[in-house]
């Protein structure tokens, strides 16, 4: 009976490094693309630097403005379309997404998303490609507060 747990322990060792491996070499997190979140939340003063469907996310929290700021990349040869990003708070709430921009190989560009309370003291980020995402549509463009659906939970403000 011990021999089997020994076996079952070792078949299980072996594929855990195997997934890690994988992933490592891939420069991947598992969870990371396949998950909303990106990840273990973060302190106000850290940097949110990674990168999710080829898009490059660098982003930080600004208490004087109470607002993250920073850009989005494509670290891809192709056109990525709508790109949007998201950031959700320690208090639940979520700011964003920012309006969809098709950004061309290599083209970066800024993003700002305010918050319209400050009781919050972390969170987590990341960058959405395509329509997959939440189903976003054409409408998404207009942000129409009928069509924001769980979007619409810090306000307007933070699209600006």
């Amino acid at each position: 009976m011990n021999q089997i747990h020994g076996i079952l322990a070792a078949i299980v060792i072996v594929l855990t490094v195997s997934v890690v491996i994988g992933c490592s070499r891939r420069g991947e997190h598992p969870t990371a693309e396949k998950g909303e979140e990106s990840g273990s939340e973060l302190a106000l003063s850290d940097t949110y630097d990674h990168t999710r469907n080829g898009a490059r996310l660098i982003l930080d929290y600004d208490p004087q403005s109470n607002s993250f700021n920073g850009t989005v990349e494509n670290t891809t040869n192709e056109t990525l379309k709508q790109v949007r990003v998201e950031v959700h708070l320690s208090n639940g709430k979520e700011l964003g997404p920012t309006p969809p921009v098709d950004l061309a190989s290599g083209e970066k560009t800024e993003v700002q998303l305010i918050a319209s309370r400050t009781d919050f003291d972390g969170w987590t980020a990341h960058p959405e490609v395509g329509e997959g995402e939440h189903g976003h549509g054409k409408e998404r463009g207009e942000h129409d507060s009928e069509h924001r659906g769980e979007h619409d939970r810090e306000g307007k403000s933070e699209h600006n």
